[in-house]
């Protein structure tokens, strides 16, 4: 197994710290294609042809506890016909395609980004924190962290082949969405 030296610029110092290059990437993937499938399966359960009935945020947005700091707007988009009929479509189709983005390692960093971004709303939509802070939304949210910023994509993903392309080489702000 091969170690690497690295250092990281933390608080202010330098910290050296060694690593398995191969274990490293080994977990990266690891914890990519799980995330992907976590949420693949659960955009996958909520279509209406698997479920057997369409998808209903309302009952989250509008019964969000008091004590959830976006409280007032979950029950303004469960009230609001239009936005409950947006959302009740972009959740499950935003969980199936960040799941299968992930799965395939293709534009991972910006399923990362968007899967952080729902794991956001959902971590305050369930504000009740009657068991604690930690839940497992809030791992959900670093699990996402995780990928987004160790371009798990370019671990046995589609994004490192898409990274080599003269498209992407030609274009360096595209490496932000890919990796």
């Amino acid at each position: 197994m091969t170690t690497n030296n690295a250092s990281i610029n933390w608080l202010g110092a330098e910290k050296p710290f060694e690593y398995s290059e191969s274990a490293a990437g080994y977990l990266t993937v690891l914890l990519r294609l799980i995330t992907g499938y976590w949420f693949l399966h659960a955009g996958y359960t909520k279509f209406a042809f698997v479920a057997g009935e369409p998808f209903d945020a309302s009952g989250y947005l509008l019964n969000a506890p008091g004590a959830s700091p976006l409280q007032g707007f979950f029950a303004w988009a469960g009230g609001t016909p239009w936005l409950l009929e947006v959302t009740n479509f972009m959740i499950p189709a935003g969980e199936f395609l960040i799941g299968l983005g992930l799965i395939v390692g293709a534009l991972v960093r910006l399923a990362a980004l968007f899967g952080g971004l729902l794991m956001v709303f959902f971590y305050l939509g369930n504000a009740d924190w009657e068991n604690g802070l930690v839940n497992g939304d809030l791992f959900g949210l670093l699990m996402f962290a995780f990928v987004g910023v160790f371009a798990a994509g370019r671990f046995l993903g589609v994004d490192a082949y898409l990274e080599r392309t003269e498209f992407v080489r030609n274009r360096p702000w595209l490496r932000y969405l890919l990796g």
